[in-house]
């Protein structure tokens, strides 16, 4: 394809130059031979053409001609060149090289330059989604052979007779299914949302009292973690997915319950003047700088605060920054006074009409 263009680009340069030859060529000879005597019948011709100025004109055009097909073969290297480099990379891509960039070309126009940067930096964050589908796949497989061997395990000493039948063995089976239905439903959220198809059921809510429900709901499993709660409900109006809002809260919810336990909570809700938010701060181990920029990124867990012995899939983060980007908001991590880890999700406002 890049040889192509290159030999059209040089064809055409070539065809436009002689073009230009044969017009200026025949232009000249026309001109004096037969039109300056036809404006000029009465000049005397002191300087009659020969043979040879028809050759020199000829040469000199021959010699233009040369250096426009030069230009022309410069120009078309200095389009090419950096086309022949994205070309490269982008073959090297399709075979499974991740890693290949187009090398930047000095010469190039402002324009080819900007091509070789835009390509670069797409093939940068398709080698980070490529990195990162091969670190969820793994952390998929790990997240879910930890619930089904332990379910697999009771129901075969079931069978085999080792375990007795009781209500505690089943609830303890049914709670390892309500991990496997968590863990589903949350990498079932996020592929929605990364794939922009995350259906929402929008309607104007006041997502201080959508909070204080959720609150109510489970305050008491709070305060068995030693959990103590404060609230600051100031009204903030959006169009949101009741379900999907709930989905969110009750993740960060959860998040201070198992890496904060023992800690206070503070759920504030309220406005700005081109946003609604839902603060949640807890004042537990927190994060660290590195963490805090990690703390979104999908199976992630810190060190310390985020083992896989406190339990969690690790996604809950990952969740709640999905929902709220689909409703075309942000969550992020907040500064706050003091230890602790605080996040806010920020959702379009709604403006009620009076």
């Amino acid at each position: 394809m890049i040889k192509r263009l290159n030999g059209h680009i040089v064809r055409a340069m070539l065809i436009l130059a002689l073009i230009a030859f044969i017009v200026t060529y025949l232009g000249l000879t026309i001109y004096y031979v037969w039109v300056e005597q036809w404006l000029y019948p009465d000049a005397i011709d002191e300087t009659k053409w020969q043979i040879s100025d028809f050759v020199l004109i000829g040469v000199i055009l021959a010699i233009g001609l040369m250096v426009a097909s030069i230009a022309g073969w410069r120009l078309t290297k200095t389009i090419v060149e950096p086309l022949e480099a994205v070309a490269s990379a982008a073959r090297a891509i399709a075979e499974g090289d991740f890693t290949a960039r187009a090398p930047k070309v000095r010469s190039a126009f402002h324009e080819a330059s900007a091509l070789v940067e835009d390509f670069n930096s797409m093939a940068e964050r398709l080698n980070k989604a490529e990195a990162e589908l091969k670190y969820s796949n793994s952390s998929i497989a790990h997240e879910l052979r930890t619930p089904l061997t332990i379910l697999r395990g009771r129901l075969q000493g079931l069978l085999d007779g080792t375990f007795e039948p009781s209500s505690d063995l089943y609830v303890r089976l049914i709670a390892h299914v309500d991990d496997l239905s968590t863990i589903v439903e949350e990498l079932r959220t996020l592929a929605l949302s990364s794939a922009g198809k995350l259906d929402l059921e929008l309607d104007t809510i006041d997502l201080a009292s959508e909070v204080r429900g959720i609150l109510e709901s489970i305050a008491e499993e709070l305060r068995r973690a030693g959990i103590t709660l404060d609230g600051y409900f100031a009204p903030a109006v959006s169009m949101a997915d009741r379900t999907k809002i709930r989905q969110a809260v009750l993740a960060l919810l959860e998040n201070c319950r198992r890496y904060a336990p023992g800690s206070k909570v503070e759920l504030h809700t309220g406005q700005t003047s081109d946003h609604a938010f839902i603060r949640i701060a807890d004042n537990g181990p927190g994060l660290k700088d590195t963490g805090r920029e990690r703390a979104f990124e999908r199976f992630w867990r810190a060190d310390e605060s985020r083992t896989r012995a406190l339990g969690g899939s690790g996604l809950g983060l990952s969740v709640v920054r999905g929902i709220a980007r689909a409703h075309g908001g942000e969550a992020l991590i907040v500064d706050q006074q003091g230890p602790g880890l605080a996040v806010e999700i920020r959702l379009p406002l709604r403006h009620v009409q009076t």
